[in-house]
């Protein structure tokens, strides 16, 4: 007795109607500053010679991810704010749903990068121009879109394989993996286990990465002389850690579990965290508290 699904109907937040206004007005606001912020980046990168440095090239890597990442999710979530029509073609969920694990994952790898570029540069900087190179840099950029585009193919087409009965709501604002499994009708358990080996080898590995990465340059800091050369360099690097650490850790929290049986609510919360807070916080953290951009931005 399976039928296919030929649409589903995301429930999104709230059935209030008053509720749904302010919820789309927030989100409405965070979805322009986060594309605004993010074109400003990478104008203004491009526009400047002396920013075109390994660093900043990455940085416009990262904000162009945000921008596609964001466009990916928060879109149809506004759209499902006020619609009330709240469908999605079953071919337009998987299509989600791999940008959304493609983009996500190189992000990963994009930050794991950007913070091995920071190491070089902080406690290497005698060797840095050595170590990276331009066309390592390119290397290393084009590398973590590939990879990123490959890692999101397999959790795409098992989820897409599996059978969904009659019943088609999904209790989120978007195509994510954790609804979807426990909408679905089929033994989820090879998806499930398959889906958890490859988030914990992605998103563990580029964490940990990313947090030795800093770790050694705060040890490195520390050995600075001056005292005000300490705050400068702590500040902005303790920014980048606070912001690496509420992306990591929401998408820890979510995908590195054996099972997916979280609530409803929890799991929309915590998805905000990720795919509308961090995208609007990685402009203002990697670019305005740095003197060279600001001062390029001013010009």
């Amino acid at each position: 007795n399976v039928t296919a699904v030929l649409e589903f109907k995301l429930l999104g937040f709230s059935s209030n109607p008053y509720c749904q206004i302010l919820l789309f007005v927030v989100g409405l606001v965070t979805y322009s500053l986060t594309i605004l912020g993010n074109i400003i980046i990478i104008s203004v990168v491009t526009l400047k010679p002396q920013l075109h440095s390994p660093m900043f090239k990455f940085l416009q890597n990262l904000s162009f991810l945000e921008i596609c990442y964001t466009n990916t999710i928060i879109p149809k979530m506004l759209s499902i704010l006020l619609a009330k029509r709240r469908s999605i073609s079953f071919s337009g969920c998987m299509t989600q749903l791999y940008y959304f694990i493609s983009l996500g994952a190189t992000e990963c790898y994009l930050l794991a990068v950007m913070a091995y570029d920071r190491f070089l540069a902080v406690c290497q900087p005698l060797q840095y121009g050595v170590l990276m190179t331009d066309e390592f840099c390119v290397r290393l950029a084009v590398g973590s879109w590939v990879t990123g585009a490959f890692t999101g193919l397999l959790p795409c087409l098992m989820v897409s394989r599996l059978h969904f009965c009659s019943y088609n709501l999904i209790d989120h604002f978007f195509c994510d993996i954790s609804p979807l499994l426990k909408l679905s009708c089929s033994d989820t358990a090879v998806t499930e286990a398959v889906i958890f080996i490859l988030s914990l080898l992605v998103i563990s590995s580029c964490f940990l990465l990313t947090l030795v990465s800093y770790l050694l340059i705060i040890l490195t800091i520390l050995k600075i002389p001056s005292a005000s050369g300490k705050r400068v360099t702590f500040s902005t690097c303790s920014s980048h850690l606070l912001v690496v650490t509420i992306y990591y850790g929401t998408m820890i929290f979510m995908y590195v579990r054996p099972t997916y049986n979280l609530s409803s609510e929890l799991n929309k919360t915590v998805s905000v965290f990720y795919t509308v807070v961090t995208p609007l916080l990685n402009p203002v953290i990697y670019s305005l508290r740095n003197k060279a951009f600001k001062k390029a931005l001013k010009k």
